[in-house]
């Protein structure tokens, strides 16, 4: 979203992918930085954009720059906006961690269902089942039935 209105408001990319780099997680700051200071030096932007090699870390972070990576050098190379482009990415970026995040906590429910069965099935069946079975066969046999 930063980069995304650094570009808008008319900063330069260079510019840009540098303001947005503070706020940007470690990996993902580093690769603008870097892209940044080769723009800054004159590089050519498919060089400047390429995505550095060994680059480790998180999964989600590497995909997100992947594709900035990737929009910036269809950008430069066939003039497209960028900044429509990575405000795109944004909100699917967004929606995708909003996603996870639910995912995650879908799983967490049903983890924690394990534990608590395990904790109150047996106090529900010494205090709720067993006094109702044992009233109901002391009841039958008290009648005369058996």
């Amino acid at each position: 979203d930063v980069f995304a209105t650094c570009l808008s408001a008319g900063m330069g990319v260079a510019a840009a992918a540098r303001a947005t780099a503070p706020s940007a997680p470690a990996e993902l700051a580093a690769m603008l930085r870097r892209s940044a200071d080769l723009l800054a030096l004159g590089a050519e932007p498919a060089v400047a954009w390429a995505e550095p090699a060994g680059t480790d870390g998180d999964d989600r972070c590497r995909a997100v720059g992947h594709a900035l990576f990737r929009l910036a050098r269809r950008s430069a190379s066939s003039g497209t906006a960028l900044a429509d482009g990575v405000a795109e990415l944004a909100v699917e970026t967004r929606h995708r961690a909003a996603h996870d995040a639910a995912a995650a906590g879908e799983r967490a429910g049903v983890l924690i269902a394990g534990p608590l069965g395990i904790c109150f099935l047996p106090a529900f069946i010494c205090l709720g089942v067993i006094p109702v079975v044992a009233g109901l066969a002391r009841d039958t046999f008290d009648s005369g039935l058996l």
